[in-house]
């Protein structure tokens, strides 16, 4: 259980970790890092009430649930950047093939691929034929 001076010096620490550690990234000015977590449970055990009977383990349990999760975005942000390197190979890799799409009015249309747009924000775009911005997963056949 903790004190109201326990509660007050957490919440210092959590304030001054958040503001030491915080990203530069305006879109997670809230989120807590790594490094501020260690330095507020850091503070905590630093600050602690001695007569009170609080389990250490629960520090190590909830540092290595921050590691576990720290572990699978890490994990999440390679395999993003696995699967947009393998879409940019296969799109590169269909150059100079005869791919059929279906056109703006539904029916197949047939070309040779003649180039490859990697600057698309969802993945490349392909020329076919002399038409940009043809999206490699709506092709229904590759010659």
């Amino acid at each position: 259980m903790q004190t109201s001076t326990d509660m007050s010096i957490t919440a210092a620490a959590a304030s001054q970790a958040t503001t030491a550690t915080a990203p530069t990234n305006n879109s997670s000015k809230a989120q807590l890092d790594k490094n501020g977590f260690l330095k507020l449970l850091t503070e905590q055990m630093r600050n602690q009430d001695p007569s009170s009977s609080q389990d250490p383990s629960q520090y190590f349990q909830t540092i290595a649930q921050m590691t576990t999760v720290e572990q699978l975005t890490n994990l999440a942000t390679a395999s993003t950047t696995q699967l947009s390197q393998q879409k940019v190979s296969a799109a590169e890799n269909l150059l100079g093939r005869t791919v059929t799409y279906p056109g703006t009015d539904g029916l197949p249309v047939s070309g040779l691929v003649d180039g490859v747009t990697l600057t698309g924000a969802n993945g490349p775009t392909l020329s076919v034929g002399g038409v940009a911005g043809i999206d490699p997963s709506a092709l229904t056949t590759v010659k």
